[in-house]
């Protein structure tokens, strides 16, 4: 009677390892891969591509800098033409430097948005 009741306790467990249905199973799920350390080609073109990022930010704040100049210069133009005029008189150059103020203001926006 003991051979037997072995017997089926061991067919018992057998079954329920075969189907996965073990507590021990259930309380030890697999992990995951452990991320493997990047290789000498990866490491270089990260460095590459941060490099590229670094150059690409100085010549767009390169940009922005003399841009922002050059609308200093445009707006005391702009305010100059306007002193010289007066309430009946809108010259047309001051509405073109307006216009050219405009554009480089979205200019100037533009890059600073950039990434």
């Amino acid at each position: 009677m003991v051979v037997a009741n072995r017997t089926v306790f061991a067919l018992i467990v057998g079954f329920l390892l075969s189907v996965g249905i073990c507590p021990t199973r259930a309380q030890n799920p697999r992990l995951p891969p452990l991320p493997q350390p990047p290789s000498q080609e990866d490491a270089s073109k990260s460095k590459l591509e941060r490099d590229m990022a670094k150059k690409a930010n100085q010549e767009r704040q390169v940009a922005l800098k003399r841009d922002t100049e050059k609308l200093l210069k445009l707006a005391t133009e702009l305010k100059d033409y306007v002193d010289k005029t007066n309430e009946n008189v809108l010259s047309f150059e001051v509405v073109k430097k307006a216009e050219e103020i405009e554009k480089l203001a979205h200019s100037v926006k533009e890059k600073m948005k950039a990434k």
